[in-house]
Order: structure tokens, then sequence, then C-alpha cells
């Protein structure tokens, strides 16, 4: 019982930034104010307010009345096209916000704090560049392939003047190639050139692979055969901050059909292609082999979860330098995101005038009440212990005397996090050389972490370095700051993200 309840306190949730995160759609209030909306609600058995999931012009006319009343924007899509729903779509959004605010690759964008992305299929809804635009300030490319699509697309773009100017609807052509790259056209896969990571060859060092062998890094999947994706849509020497992408999630439509529960609507084109999601997204792999660079972060959203560790197995084939995985939730559905980069990791440099700084604590407040010294001692033991490190705890005086090695302290200060989690999933290359960790010279380091109970909810965590003039005293402190960084997301009830 104790592991169901962990598990479902654990459940992701909806972005914290995302404006539906503490306050629903409220149907009641939608109706008073917009009387196109009013017929769509009813009261449900609990005699709440609600909507007809399975009735396509509710919930088209739920998505339209959302984005005027939360986010001033004028949207309308035809029959039959696919219907966004606007929380779901706002976690994609913030997510992508999240991983360009993080420091584990380094900014690229030469245009100052201006951010600028591509999505991948943007449909008629082009509901992406409309909240990226609006809540962000964001400049999107949108792409697609069909004349209705880009139609609407343009049409809820310039329904919308106060953005207009941030969005540029870019159209697919189905024959689309690309004259200035090697790689994947019309569905043939040529040669492709994939640098080798920093730590197994010098620089400039290319590996040429055969279609062979790029297949086989990439898994056994059906192929894609469709429009371009990224190579031939991208413009020569055109550089992005993201890209991000609602894939065809399915093989056909009949699959698509399977949920009797909801009717978001949808075409062929943007449900289906052949090998579904997985073929999709591993084209945009293939694609990012030979961009590289070209786009900081590309991500893409996930439908089933099952795919997700083998796109992840996918990544780590083709030499990224790191991935991260998430899950969006709203109400009953779940998906899945996947990002990933070959940007140089940010280095991780110990600065000298940290070196004097033997002694470091911090207070672990707000405890939740199931937790007491002996927990956090144990996972101090845990923390070290995991990478390899020789740790001898005392119960009884809540102590842990820890020594470990150079490799050991790359290990923690490379990642900070162990294992592998589907919903909250980061990988980066074993390797430090040139990318992440730069360490002074030191064989081993000798400390103490001692647990004190200060107030009740309240501990106090001290560690001290033995060895008072070893060169990686700042190596200690960087740990330390990992450890607690660790610690506080584990037992403290306002977790750091």
């Amino acid at each position: 019982m104790a592991g169901k309840k962990r598990r479902r306190m654990e459940r992701p949730s909806i972005h914290p930034r995302n404006k539906y995160s503490e306050n629903p759609p409220d149907f009641a209030l939608l109706a008073s104010v917009y009387p196109s909306f009013r017929p769509f609600v009813f009261l449900n058995r609990a005699c709440r307010p609600t909507i007809d999931w399975t009735d396509f012009n509710a919930t088209r006319e739920l998505t339209r009345v959302l984005l005027l009343h939360d986010h001033v924007l004028t949207w309308w899509i035809p029959d039959g096209q696919l219907c966004p729903t606007v929380p779901n779509r706002s976690n994609y959004i913030h997510w992508i916000e999240d991983l360009l605010a993080s420091e584990i690759i380094p900014k690229t964008s030469t245009a100052g704090d201006k951010v600028r992305g591509i999505d991948i299929g943007t449909g008629a809804n082009c509901i992406y560049p409309l909240l990226g635009a609006s809540l962000l300030g964001w400049s999107f490319v949108g792409t697609d392939v069909t004349d209705v699509a880009l139609e609407w697309a343009e049409r809820n773009v310039s329904s919308n003047p106060h953005i207009s100017e941030l969005i540029e609807i870019r159209k697919v052509e189905s024959d689309g190639s690309t004259s200035s790259e090697e790689g994947l056209h019309n569905g043939e896969l040529f040669n492709v050139k994939v640098e080798k990571d920093v730590s197994e060859t010098s620089a400039g060092d290319t590996e040429v692979l055969p279609p062979s062998s790029l297949h086989a890094d990439l898994g056994s999947t059906k192929s894609y055969y469709g429009p371009p994706v990224l190579l031939g849509v991208l413009k020569d020497g055109e550089k992005l901050d993201f890209c991000m992408c609602n894939p065809p999630f399915f093989e056909t439509m009949d699959e698509a059909g399977l949920n009797p529960k909801t009717s978001c609507g949808g075409t062929p084109k943007e449900m289906v292609c052949p090998g579904g999601e997985k073929a999709f997204i591993t084209r945009m792999i293939e694609d990012s082999v030979v961009l590289k660079q070209s786009i900081r972060w590309y991500t893409s959203m996930v439908g089933k979860k099952s795919n997700l560790k083998i796109l992840v197995s996918k990544l780590r084939d083709v030499g990224v330098t790191i991935v991260k995985t998430t899950e969006f939730v709203q109400g009953q559905t779940c998906r899945w995101g996947i990002a990933w980069s070959f940007v140089p990791l940010a280095r991780k440099i110990i600065l000298p005038h940290v070196a004097e700084k033997n002694n470091q604590s911090f207070m672990l407040e707000g405890l939740q009440r199931q937790f007491s010294a002996i927990n956090v001692l144990q996972s101090v033991e845990s923390f070290f212990s995991t990478p390899g490190a020789s740790c001898k705890s005392n119960a009884s005086s809540f102590v842990v005397d820890v020594s470990i090695s150079k490799d050991q302290c790359n290990a923690i200060l490379r990642t900070g996090m162990q294992g592998y989690n589907e919903n909250n999933y980061q990988y980066m290359p074993e390797t430090c050389n040139g990318s992440s960790c730069l360490l002074p010279s030191f064989e081993e380091l000798c400390f103490r972490i001692l647990v004190f109970q200060q107030i009740p909810g309240t501990l106090l965590v001290k560690g001290s370095l033995k060895d008072r003039e070893s060169p990686g005293s700042g190596v200690f402190s960087s740990i330390f700051q990992q450890l607690e960084e660790a610690l506080k997301n584990k037992f403290c009830r306002e977790k750091a993200f």
C-alpha cells in the first residue's frame, strides 16, 4: 500500500506555469460569457458542468472560447481538422521554456533574448505558434503540406495582428529535397556524415556511416516515406532555438479512432503515417544527425509510452550530447515529450575561490512528516555509494564517512541523478572529456557528513573535508551542492524545479 501511495503522490501533473494549473477551465463561467458555447454545456451525474467530449463541435467551441477568453486569440478550424486541447498544448510550450532556460547546454542564439523555433506540421489550428507567441513572445516557423492546413493556419495568424509578425507559415513541398546536404530525401537513405563524440576522436575527425549501418543504429522500424520533415525545410544557414512536433501518432485511421471517449477530429495527413509516430520521430532523429547544432533543442511529443525507450536508445546510438523526457498530464490524457541536442554540454568549472570552503552546511526545512533524520542519513549514504564511493555510516551518531575517487566525483557532477525514469529522464554521455567537468588533480576525497535535528520538521546537514589542504576542496563544495539539491527534492514539501 505504501508503495502505491508513493507512486500516486509522485504522479506528474500539469506544468506549474500553465495558466490552468491552479484554475482549470470554468465551463459554467464560459457558458455565461459566450452564448455560442452554452448549448454544449450540461450537468453530469455529479452536478458539475461539462461537455460531451465525443462531440467535435463541442471540443472545437471549447478550444475557441478558451483561446479567446484566456489568451485573447481569435481562432477557428473547419470541420474534420485536428482540434487541440489548450491546457495540454500549453504544457509542451512551458516544457520547452524550461529546456531553453536550463544551463545544461549553453545558449547558442546570436539574437539576444529572442527565441525562434519551428513547429513541424503546424496544422490548420496553428496552436503552438499562437500560444508560444502570445504567452512568451517567441517567433515561429509553422510548416505543413496540405493546402487546407496552410490556408487556415494563415487565417489564424492574420486574425491576430498583435502577434502575426512573429509567425511565418512555410509550405513544405511533398517532393522537396536538399541540394547542399547529404542526408535523407524523398524516403531514400543516403550516407550521412556523423561526428564522433569528442571523447572518442580528435577534433575534425568524422565517420561516414553506410546506409545499412545507420539503419542498424536506429533500430528496426518501418521507414518513413513522406514529405520532408526538417531537411529540405530549413533554409541554408538557418539557426533555430528549438523544433517541436505533434507527430502523426498512428499507422492507420482505424487505430486513430480507437478511443471512444474523445473526438478531436484530425485528417489522415495529421493523424497517420507508415510506421506511425515511431517512424516519424526516427526521421526527425535522422535529420538531426545531419543538421546537428542548426537547432539547439530537438523535441517531439510522443503518444505511446512504449515508444519512449526505443527512441531514447536510438538517440544514444547516434551520439547526441543529451536526451531528456517528460510526461504531459491533463485530465485523463497522458502524452510524453522527448528532447535531444548535439550542442556540447556546458562546462562545470571548479573555481579557485571555493577552494578554502572545507566546511559546508544547509538546512532541510519543511520535512515531510513520514521522514526523519535516519531516512536522510540513509539517502546521504545512497547518494555517494551509488557511483561506487566507500561509505561508513553510524546510525547512532548520524554520521557518514565518505571516501570518493576522482572518477566517482565526475559521475556525480556529470548527471546528479541515477537510473532511468520514463516520465522524467535525462541522459548524458559517460565521458566528461571536453564537455562537462574540469577537475583539479587528486586521487581521493575523504569527508564526513552529519545530520542534526534542529526543530521538528527541520534538519541541519553539515559536511567537513578531512584534509583541509586537499586540492579537491572545490570539488567537495560542488558535490555538496548536488547533495543539497537531491535531498531537498526528495524530502521537502516545496520541491525545487
